[in-house]
């Protein structure tokens, strides 16, 4: 009791001294610090800062060990690092079966010039479609975990660093039997993983870092945004989320520790300039996100060319940006002209952005001069001629409007290093940034064709005849983020454009759908008329055992099955998968009802709620008579989530489910949402079969009629 007390006291010590106000002028924001207003105020806002930091780090007890371990040193560099998702098409290949590490990597170095680091993601959305959790989603991508421990060492061979993200809140799923720490640690350093991303974490606690430790395999930690200052001596990485005003702010955790990287990450916006000038400002990383969640936001060419060269620059200096004598907001010359100085020995670096919406040539800058000092240009590889005066140089270069430079002062001859690097560079400034266009597009999708059946002029057995007419198609895409923006959800082939609301009038033609989803027995025939395997094998028929479905599950709707898995069924039935809005129609009619038995919720039209970690197998598809729709169609709603369209753009490819399922893990907004509403369906990305199949999936067929 006596060692919980004094734990107690010494938590609320910290508590309060991170909370107590320091005697500090200084504008401190969420994770920046405000900049000095005028040059004029920058020597004694510099002063006020250089105490501020030093008190602070008494205030958290700091200690820097952790920044000097050799396995964690290439956090000091990792200036380029995607968030990227499992499903992006450039990463794996579906048809032949393999990761394709090297088409994504050129693909990135093509645009952008290349990344130092990748977060591999592989659970949100898609987690909470059944009880599977984000380990299991881990180890369910293709050739699990011998698959990734290769796919990783691709990336190794490029010289990429691999981390995974670990969600805190994912305490709804299945239990993984281990507290998350210790379960992120074995796991990763089982597959050769080199660093976590804490997805909403704003500090990895320090049981992490321990638990990591113990496995012989330490990992870098990277919370998603470090705002919680007594993490800084084990969180080597963070993202940074920003405020942006016309003075650059100051990241305050490399202020305080300059070999933490920093990468400042604005998922959805679209003109990256205020993200790249601060952080080129202050020598920091960038996150270049792409596909957020299956919805892409491409850096633009200018973006992305003023990237290529920031990074180019960075990469060659990074030993100079961990200085501890950074100094940013040093004094320049001209209005709208920000500069941070890092002083090395025998060379000092200064970085450059111009905020003005206008080219900026003439003298920028202004140094104390020592014999023997050269001066380049780096951003155009050139050295530059400097103005003396006394002990003074002053160095004279344009730059263009929100553009970005740079100057190297050396006392030795240059290195091949550093001619190689003013080679690129002269290279690369040929074309200035303004010359690369800077309109932002979205991606256009295409609908997957779904091929006629033979058509029927009587309803086959077990199916119901739609009749033909005209339908008011209306539907929502439930995602969690990305609001009303271009490019959310799907683009049907009548849009211009994806986007999150569907509206259209169709005449629909009469067609059969199945009565119920296609259940374990039906399926079971068809295993026996064919001997279906499926290629990629893991998860499928997950529930059976030997060939065969538990017993009493012969009137459950298969589950564990795959859209592939499903085709293939449809096909050797003389059916098809039903289009989206033929399943809207067949559970709505004509009236725009909310549910197929009417516009009031039952819940004796449905199937109970599942909320436990470990999932009930579904009920019979016959088991609820009130849940049938205005043409007598049956187990729409509530039970299993039902395969539709596919959607795919040259990034990611995505499922339509319709109707919602029975589970619902708890704890947290996050996981994938529920759309028992007719006017509502899920978007469910697209990999592999292995990790699609869900124990919350089924589907229904369709045949044309005559």
């Amino acid at each position: 009791m006596r060692s919980r007390i004094f734990s107690f006291s010494l938590l609320s010590f910290f508590i309060c001294a991170g909370m107590s106000a320091q005697d500090t002028s200084i504008k401190l924001l969420r994770s920046e610090i405000a900049g000095p207003a005028t040059s004029a105020e920058f020597p004694t806002w510099l002063t006020d800062l250089k105490h501020w930091r030093m008190e602070r780090r008494i205030r958290i007890g700091y200690d820097d060990s952790e920044y000097h371990r050799a396995e964690l040193a290439w956090t000091q560099s990792s200036f380029v690092q995607p968030q990227m998702m499992i499903h992006d098409r450039y990463f794996y290949d579906p048809l032949a079966g393999h990761y394709t590490v090297d088409r994504y990597l050129d693909d990135l170095q093509k645009r952008y010039g290349g990344i130092d680091s990748v977060l591999v993601w592989q659970s949100y959305p898609n987690l909470g479609i059944d009880n599977r959790n984000q380990y299991d989603l881990l180890r369910d991508m293709p050739g699990g975990v011998e698959g990734i421990r290769q796919m990783i060492q691709d990336f190794h061979r490029h010289g990429v660093r691999v981390l995974f993200p670990v969600m805190v809140w994912d305490q709804g799923t299945r239990d993984e039997g281990t507290p998350n720490w210790t379960a992120t640690a074995r796991l990763l350093a089982e597959v050769g993983a080199d660093g976590v991303n804490g997805d909403t974490l704003d500090v990895f606690p320090r049981v992490f870092r321990d638990a990591s430790d113990q496995t012989g395999h330490p990992l870098a930690l990277e919370p998603e945004s470090l705002t919680v200052d007594l993490g800084l001596p084990w969180n080597n990485l963070s993202w940074g989320y920003w405020e942006y005003s016309f003075i650059p702010t100051v990241s305050k955790y490399k202020w305080l520790e300059p070999r933490h990287m920093v990468n400042i990450c604005r998922r959805w916006g679209r003109d990256k300039t205020d993200d790249l000038q601060h952080a080129f400002f202050n020598g920091i990383g960038y996150e270049s996100w792409e596909n957020i969640w299956g919805i892409w936001n491409e850096i633009t060419p200018r973006d992305a060319e003023a990237l290529r060269r920031i990074a180019t620059i960075e990469r060659a200096m990074a030993p100079l940006l961990v200085s501890p004598d950074w100094e940013p907001h040093t004094p320049t010359l001209q209005y709208g002209i920000f500069a941070g100085k890092f002083p090395g020995q025998g060379r000092t670096l200064w970085t450059f952005v111009n905020r003005n919406e206008y080219d900026v040539p003439g003298r920028q800058i202004a140094v104390p001069h020592t014999p023997h000092t050269r001066y380049y240009d780096l951003w155009r590889g050139v050295e530059i001629m400097p103005e003396l005066k006394g002990g003074t140089a002053q160095l004279s270069f344009e730059i263009e409007a929100r553009g970005y430079g740079a100057v190297l002062a050396i006392t030795d001859s240059p290195d091949d290093p550093l001619i190689q690097l003013l080679a690129r560079m002269g290279e690369l400034s040929q074309k200035r940034l303004q010359e690369f266009p800077h309109e932002w597009r979205f991606l256009p999708q295409e609908i997957v064709p779904i091929a006629l059946t033979k058509p029927a002029a009587t309803p086959p057995a077990g199916m119901v005849r739609i009749p033909g007419g005209q339908f008011k198609f209306q539907v929502s895409g439930i995602e969690i983020e990305g609001g009303d923006d271009v490019g959310v959800d799907v683009q049907y082939p009548w849009e211009d454009a994806p986007r999150r609301r569907h509206l259209r009038t169709m005449d629909i033609k009469a067609f059969y759908i199945d009565k119920y989803p296609v259940t374990n027995a039906e399926f079971k025939n068809f295993m026996d008329a064919t001997h279906y395997h499926p290629r990629d094998g893991h998860n499928f028929l997950r529930d059976w055992k030997n060939g065969m479905y538990p017993q009493g599950w012969e009137k459950k709707p298969v589950t564990w099955v795959s859209l592939e898995d499903a085709r293939a069924y449809a096909a050797w039935a003389g059916k098809r998968l039903p289009h989206e809005w033929e399943w809207q129609y067949a559970a709505q009619g004509f009236d725009d009802r909310t549910y197929p038995w009417g516009s009031e919720w039952n819940a004796a039209a449905v199937p109970p709620v599942e909320t436990r970690r470990v999932m009930r197998p579904p009920t019979d598809v016959d088991a609820y008579a009130q849940g049938a729709s205005p043409f007598g169609v049956m187990d729409l709603v509530g039970n299993v989530w039902q395969w539709t369209e596919e959607f795919t753009d040259s990034h990611t490819r995505a499922a339509i489910l319709r109707g919602g399922s029975y589970y619902q893990p708890q704890g947290s907004h996050w996981y994938f949402p529920q759309a028992y509403k007719l006017n509502e369906h899920g978007k469910y990305l697209l990999m592999a079969p292995s990790i699609d199949r869900s124990g919350a999936v089924g589907f229904r067929c369709v045949v044309d009629g005559e």
